[in-house]
């Protein structure tokens, strides 16, 4: 569809929609608000560049993402900004590079809000343009101001960026607290039962990971050996709230009803939802329906566990007839990981696949596998199939999404690509600063600059190539995309001229970097 009808037409129902003044948070029935594009972002956690059948992955049967890739466009340039979780979910909600806040990391299930509440969001944008926001999943991005008390409700948290709904985990489903968080109130706590966290020491009589194995049905390789729930060691100590604890194998079902539940309640009016898995970070606890489905162990269960919830989650847009009406995004917060904390056969059993493609390192490199992931964008009669190497990353969804529901706003770092991202142009962003675990790499055209840094060339926990070096690095990827041939040395005059690039927008204080221990 031609965009500036598009954008025309939007404009026109959004003037309907807000003459009728909805603002409520109750199911509508006006029919004539339905018509606004809805918004879906599908967000994997974890998930390689190589765990895809549309991307290459032949040992791994991924049908319902490849689906979507086959019949909306395939970024073969797509990217999150940054190695790890924390980091690229500030960057998709904001637009804004995460290096530009310093506790942007990997955070405790402990860590104060990460958003400043008075910045803009998406959620908050498409809001204020007349749209129900919702999230279901993965939060990861900080609950309230320190010192949460998990018995009260919870606040700041999603509802003060922008969502009007909220169903998530407040980390990860390694870290506690293992419960869910509906609208800042834990689900189904026992008030009689209240729950305590600390991330520096156990409670009094609470068993743990490293003191009693014989209670473990995962064992921990690192980190990853404080309080047990449901027979898994966590990051960090919980006491209470037993009644309100999650079960893992439970969770992808949990979420997709969630998920679901959201579209019924909101069909009849714009909507914009962050779908957030779990998989296929650790702990992997596939449904006992998916265990051994793939023949890759836990983390290729969970992968095909994931990919029949997005199937599941699509149908039901089907049904609901709110297909063609919708804009779904299919991405992932960073690139794979075999080992990242459990003895779960998930390098015994990895076979002949690749999770990161043909691609160098993996989740917390500089390389290109650690942040160059799955980038789908599907809308049923609205884009055309097609596969675009345009360069498009996370952090412009903000931006981009503002052109298409007529907003002028526009992120600090991310640019409007929404013409390519509706397959109407293939001139993607000619510039991008990537990070992993604080260090900054930059991509310029074909070419990406790793700049030197202090620190292990290999994370030996998670066997991973980190991209630190004594000198820097500088590749063609056009020419290698696997970043076997560094031309830093033989082309003095490129890597002049990226450097000054980079410092251009990343200043010259990029060495002032934290080492990650992963625990």
């Amino acid at each position: 569809m031609n965009l500036s009808y598009l954008k025309l037409y939007t404009l026109y129902l959004a003037s309907l929609f807000f003459s009728c003044g909805l603002k409520t948070d109750q199911p509508v029935q006006q029919s004539t608000v339905s018509t606004l594009p809805n918004v879906v972002i599908i967000y994997a956690d974890d998930l390689g560049y190589g765990d895809v059948g549309a991307y290459g992955a032949t040992e791994l049967k991924t049908p319902n993402i490849d689906k979507l890739a086959n019949g909306g466009i395939r970024f073969t340039n797509g990217y999150a900004t940054s190695a790890t979780c924390t980091p690229s979910r500030y960057a998709l909600l904001t637009g804004r590079y995460p290096w530009r806040n310093k506790n942007a990391r990997i955070l405790p299930g402990t860590a104060p809000l990460l958003i400043d509440t008075s910045r803009m969001t998406l959620p908050r944008l498409l809001r204020e343009q007349g749209y129900h926001t919702g999230i279901v999943g993965k939060w990861h991005l900080g609950l309230g101001e320190g010192q949460v008390n998990w018995n009260d409700h919870i606040s700041p948290g999603p509802n003060e960026v922008g969502f009007d709904y909220s169903y998530i985990m407040a980390a990860t489903q390694d870290r506690v607290p293992t419960v869910y968080i509906q609208n800042g109130n834990v689900v189904g706590l026992d008030p009689e039962d209240p729950i305590e966290i600390d991330y520096q020491k156990n409670f009094s009589g609470e068993p743990s990971g490293k003191d009693n194995p014989e209670l473990l049905k995962m064992k921990w390789h690192h980190g990853h050996n404080n309080s047990i729930v449901n027979g898994i060691p966590r990051i960090g100590f919980m006491k209470g709230g037993t009644n309100a604890k999650w079960v893992d194998e439970n969770m992808a079902d949990t979420f997709l009803v969630k998920a679901q539940e959201y579209l019924k309640r909101n069909q009849n009016r714009p909507f914009f939802l962050y779908y957030a898995l779990q998989q296929p970070h650790v702990p992997r606890t596939p449904h006992p329906r998916f265990a051994g489905t793939s023949g890759l162990g836990p983390r290729g269960d969970v992968i095909v566990e994931a990919d029949w919830c997005i199937g599941e989650f699509m149908k039901t847009l089907e049904q609901e007839g709110l297909l063609e009406n919708t804009l779904v995004i299919l991405t992932s917060d960073n690139g794979p990981v075999l080992n990242d904390g459990y003895y779960d056969d998930a390098v015994e059993k990895l076979g002949n696949h690749m999770p990161s493609g043909v691609l160098r390192g993996g989740k917390y490199s500089l390389f290109e596998a650690g942040t160059r992931v799955p980038f789908i964008v599907y809308w049923e009669g609205k884009i055309k199939p097609m596969v675009s190497d345009a360069m498009v990353c996370q952090v412009d969804l903000l931006s981009s999404i503002a052109e298409l529901v007529g907003s002028n706003f526009r992120s600090e770092d991310g640019e409007n690509l929404i013409d390519v991202m509706m397959g109407n142009s293939n001139h993607g962003r000619e510039e991008l600063v990537l990070e992993a675990t604080s260090r900054t790499a930059f991509r310029k055209g074909d070419w990406v600059l790793i700049p030197a840094y202090d620190g292990p060339a290999v994370n030996k926990q998670v066997n991973i190539e980190l991209g630190n070096a004594k000198e820097a690095m500088l590749f063609n990827l056009r020419e290698d995309i696997s970043q076997q041939h560094n031309l830093a040395t033989t082309n003095a005059a490129k890597l002049s001229e990226m450097i000054q690039s980079f410092e251009k927008i990343r200043g010259q204080d990029y060495k002032d970097v934290e080492d990650l221990e992963l625990k």
